[in-house]
C-alpha cells in the first residue's frame, strides 16, 4: 500500500535542487528574486534559506487540520500572492521557522529552470534511477483503491475518513505518496551515497547556522541531530489522514521508515523510537550483560551494599559509607523497581557513558554511569527527572 508521506517530500526537492546546482543550472545561494518577480522582501532570501527554513517567509499551512480554503483548488500564483508576498516574519538568516511556503517557492524555481513539472523531474532523476516505482503525486491525484485510507478523529472520538486537500495545496511541500519499501530505497541511497555528488550530500546533510552562528538542527529538508554518538538524519510528515516518520543513521547503515494512515496521534515517531530502542539499546550480548551488571549495582545500593571491586578509586571515594546510606534510604521510600532501560550511550573523558531511564513505583529518574575501558566504574549517580 501507498501512504502519503507529507513533508518527507521535502527531502526529495532539496536533493533535486542540489542536482541542478551540480549541473551548473543554478546556485543555492542565488536569491529567489532572480527567478520569481515581485516578491518584495522575500526575493532577497536565497534558495538555501528556503530549503533550510531560515528565509523568514510566512508559512501558509501551520494548522494541523484541513481548513476551509483547502477544500477549494488553489493556483500557484494565488498561494504565492497570499503568503510569500507578505512582510517577512524575520530577516533571512536571522531565525529558524518552518515554512511550507518556502518550499512552494523552491519548487516553482525548479520548474522554471528545468521547464519540467516538479514531479516529472523527481521521477526521471530520482525515482526511476532508484527503482521507486510506487511513487505518485497526490497533489494532482488521489491514492488508489488498493492503497491505505487516511483517517482522522475529532478530540478523542472515533476514527473518521479524512478529508482530502484540494489540488495546489501540497505542491512541493508534501505531495508525494509511496510504499514504505520505496522510501527505504531512498534511505539506502543516502547511506550509500549513490545518487548525488559528494559535495551535494555534504550540503544536504550539513546543519544550517543562523547569522549569529547558532545551530538550527536542520540541514536541507532534513533534521540533523546526534543521539548516543550516532548521527541521525530525520524528517516527519503529515497530510490529511496520514503521518509518517523517516529516520536514517548513516554511519550505522540503518534506517527506520514508519508510515501510518491516521493524523490524530504521534504513532509514527513513537513507533520509530521503539524500533530504534530495539536496534541500538542492546545491540550485542556484551551490551545486555553490562545493563544487567548496572542494574545489579543499583539493586545492591538500594539495600545499602556496594561491591567496591567494580569501582575505580574515584568511584569508591565518592561512595563513602554516608553516601551509600543516604542512597539506600532515599531509594527505599520510592517503591518497587518497574523498569531499568538504557536510553543512550556515548563517550566522555575517555570513558563510556551509559544513561538509563529508571522507573520505580513512586518515582522516575535518570541514572548516569561512566566506566573506564577496563570496566571500572568512575561514576554511578542518580538525577531526578
Amino acid at each position: 500500500m501507498r501512504y502519503g508521506i507529507g513533508s518527507i517530500s521535502k527531502e526529495f526537492l532539496a536533493a533535486a535542487l542540489l542536482m541542478l546546482e551540480s549541473d551548473g543550472r543554478l546556485k543555492l545561494d542565488d536569491k529567489v528574486g532572480q527567478y520569481i518577480a515581485n516578491l518584495g522582501a522575500a526575493g532577497d532570501a536565497t534558495l538555501r534559506q528556503l530549503l533550510s527554513h531560515t528565509a523568514g517567509i510566512r508559512d501558509y499551512y501551520p494548522q494541523d487540520f484541513v481548513f476551509a480554503d483547502m477544500l477549494k483548488p488553489i493556483t500557484r500564483n494565488e498561494l504565492i500572492d497570499r503568503w510569500a508576498r507578505q512582510p517577512l516574519d524575520f530577516a533571512p538568516g536571522e531565525n529558524w521557522q518552518y515554512s511550507n511556503t518556502g518550499y512552494v517557492l523552491a519548487g516553482t524555481v525548479l520548474e522554471q529552470v528545468t521547464g519540467q513539472p516538479l514531479f516529472e523531474f523527481l521521477r526521471s532523476r530520482i525515482f526511476v534511477p532508484l527503482g521507486m516505482s510506487s511513487v505518485i503525486d497526490i497533489d494532482t491525484g488521489r491514492l488508489g483503491a488498493e492503497d491505505a485510507v487516511g483517517y482522522t478523529a475529532f478530540g478523542l472520538g472515533p476514527l473518521q475518513p479524512a478529508t482530502k486537500e484540494a489540488s495546489g495545496w501540497l505542491f512541493a511541500a508534501g505531495e508525494l505518496a509511496m510504499t514504505a519499501e520505496d522510501l527505504a530505497r531512498w534511505d539506502i541511497s543516502i547511506i550509500d551515497r549513490t545518487l548525488l555528488s559528494a559535495a551535494a550530500y555534504q550540503a544536504l546533510e550539513q546543519e544550517t547556522l543562523l547569522n549569529n552562528g547558532a545551530g538550527t538542527q536542520y540541514a536541507l529538508g532534513l533534521d540533523v541531530t546526534r543521539r548516543s554518538d550516532r548521527r541521525v538524519l530525520a524528517h516527519g510528515g503529515a497530510v490529511s489522514g496520514f503521518t509518517a516518520f523517516n529516520t536514517i543513521y548513516p554511519e550505522a547503515r540503518s534506517a527506520i521508515v514508519v508510515l501510518t494512515n491516521g493524523d490524530t496521534a504521534h504513532a509514527a515517531p513513537d513507533i520509530t523510537q521503539k524500533v530504534e530502542d530495539l536496534l541500538f539499546a542492546i545491540g550485542t550480548p556484551a551490551d545486555a550483560a553490562t545493563r544487567i551488571a548496572d542494574r545489579q549495582i543499583f539493586t545492591d545500593l538500594r539495600q545499602g551494599r556496594i561491591d567496591r571491586t567494580l569501582f575505580s578509586d574515584n568511584g569508591n571515594d565518592y561512595y563513602t559509607p554516608v553516601a551509600v546510606r543516604d542512597t539506600a534510604r532515599s531509594l527505599s521510600r520510592m517503591g518497587a523497581l518497574k523498569s531499568f532501560e538504557l536510553a543512550r550511550v556515548g563517550t566522555r573523558g575517555g570513558m563510556q557513558t551509559r544513561v538509563y531511564d529508571v522507573h520505580l513505583t513512586g518515582k522516575s529518574f535518570t541514572l548516569v554511569v561512566r566506566a573506564w575501558p577496563d570496566g571500572k566504574i568512575e561514576q554511578f549517580m542518580l538525577f531526578p527527572k
